[in-house]
């Protein structure tokens, strides 16, 4: 049995605890930090219990997946607030190398984002002056990254010389100096990969766009990782709290020598060729940076393969696409003449009549299911057939989640397996239709409504905190009750309801399953 070691990007479940569930599905054994050594949001991790811990269960593991972020800075939010020098954050990774030269045969996987620049103000997880210039700082990203690629027209010009004048400059300064920092850190992190200390390499271009200074970043990564002939260990596409579950389906493909054959199949015809929300490049493209990541190869064979994933994807580019809980009259038109659930619902039907493992991929809508399509699944009762399902926040997040759940679960319908394993598989598949269908679609947007009432925002529930999450588990109970449970050969149990750093974005908690 192997063991792995894993340090998240965080403490939130999505980064610390769906790993850990996906790894309870096989046989290999996962390690992680105690949780009140990783900090909390805007609080770095205790970096020297972090370090102390992981030089102590090092010796017996056979690989370590290891988030950069936490590693040097303490966490994604501290990755976008610290004030470390660089030659500090420099000397925190050599742990990694005193670790290879200590044990040779452990496999390293690593990942480290390019920070992200979000195109609004809001200081929520950003440094207190995002609440004002955020999306300031957002435009000069945008504008600069055309200037340099002689694609600013006059109009552009004269835009970015106005926010480069409104901008104080002690902002603009500590925002790209930490830019910088991170910059050369993710560069002394591909001499790593150079020097075969690490083994693999993901970078996750986290809430990402076309342009940007994430772009500026990407194409520099890009050239010098193609000049060192890195393309087969580094790889860089949208995604973040998604990598840990992507990295350990990698692991896991590893260990068992193992490469899933997937067959795509698309609920809209222009759905491949569209950009999502939050990211740079057509879903398609991503998609294949995803499997490829998490260890499959994409084949055109809708009969044999290992599993089909389903993609239902938005008919519509990053500037109409929907949220999940934007009603259907404000929705764009495209979503109702481009995209034909009707037909993607028989297929699914279709693809399981024949016995095909089928995962679906909810994308179609940012932050959430579609609720359309899922209420016509569990109408043909078809819903609790799927092998896999996720549809929470970003395309990146969804597929990261979807494709590592389906080529584990895919795995073991081919061999000998254990009850607790099966268990632990379809307690995952449930945590996804509730967190991300009920809670992200339907129950988030429903409380949230009261939230003025009760004198809090949905970014800080202050004293009514409780309150709030007892209503959030009642809200629960009574979707899984309408929505799933009728359907499902167990009886489902909702626990420890929690909402995360005190805010409506995500929710928290346990599922029990009895047969």
């Amino acid at each position: 049995m192997a063991n792995i070691v894993y340090v998240p990007l965080d403490e939130r479940p999505c980064n610390y605890k769906y790993p850990q569930q996906l790894s309870k599905m096989t046989d290999l054994n996962m390690v992680v930090p105690p949780y009140d050594v990783l900090g909390k949001k805007k609080t770095p991790a205790d970096y020297q219990r972090l370090l102390n811990w992981l030089e102590d269960v090092a010796a017996e593991a056979n690989y370590l997946i290891i988030s950069i972020d936490m590693l040097v800075y303490g966490g994604i939010v501290p990755s976008r607030m610290h004030n470390i020098t660089t030659e500090k954050c420099l000397n925190r990774l050599r742990i990694l190398s005193q670790l290879k030269e200590t044990y040779p045969k452990l496999k390293i996987y690593a990942y480290d984002l390019i920070m992200r620049t979000p195109a609004y103000n809001n200081s929520d997880e950003e440094p207190d002056y995002y609440e004002i210039h955020g999306l300031d700082i957002f435009k000069l990203g945008w504008l600069t990254d055309k200037k340099d690629q002689d694609m600013l027209d006059s109009e552009e010009e004269e835009q970015l010389q106005r926010i480069k004048q409104r901008l104080p400059i002690d902002v603009k300064e500590d925002y790209l100096n930490r830019r910088t920092t991170n910059a050369q850190v993710t560069n002394s992190v591909i001499d790593l990969v150079d020097q075969n200390i690490i083994d693999y390499l993901i970078i996750p271009l986290d809430d990402n766009a076309e342009y940007g200074f994430t772009s500026i970043e990407q194409r520099q990564l890009m050239h010098d990782i193609d000049r060192r002939n890195l393309l087969d260990v580094v790889n860089v596409y949208p995604g973040a709290d998604d990598i840990g579950c992507t990295l350990f389906s990698r692991v896991f493909c590893d260990v068992k020598q193992h490469q899933p054959e997937v067959f795509l199949r698309y609920s809209s015809t222009h759905g491949p060729f569209m950009i999502p929300k939050y990211e740079d490049r057509s879903l398609g493209e991503s998609i294949k940076s995803h499997m490829t990541a998490a260890g499959g190869v994409i084949v055109f064979d809708e009969k044999e393969n290992d599993f089909i994933l389903m993609v239902n994807a938005s008919p519509t580019g990053p500037e109409s696409m929907a949220a999940a809980d934007t009603p259907l009259e404000k929705r764009h038109h495209d979503y109702f003449t481009e995209s034909n659930i009707r037909e993607f619902a028989m297929a699914i039907k279709h693809y399981l009549g024949k016995n095909k493992h089928v995962a679906l991929a909810d994308v179609a809508f940012g932050n959430g299911g579609d609720h359309s399509l899922l209420q016509l699944l569990t109408k043909q009762s078809i819903l609790h057939q799927l092998i896999a399902y996720a549809g929470w926040n970003t395309n990146g997040n969804t597929m990261g989640t979807v494709i590592a759940h389906a080529i584990i679960a895919t795995y073991y319908q081919t061999q000998d397996t254990h009850n607790r394993q099966e268990q632990h598989d379809r307690s995952f598949f449930y945590a996804r239709l509730i967190e991300d269908w009920g809670y992200q679609s339907i129950v988030r947007k429903r409380i949230s409504e009261k939230l003025p009432d009760l004198g809090v925002t949905v970014r800080d529930l202050g004293e009514e905190y409780c309150n709030i999450v007892q209503l959030v588990g009642e809200a629960l109970d009574q979707f899984l009750h309408d929505t799933l449970q009728s359907m499902s050969p167990y009886n489902i149990h909702i626990t420890n309801v929690d909402l995360p750093w005190k805010r409506m974005f995500e929710v928290s908690f346990d599922i029990e399953l009895e047969e």
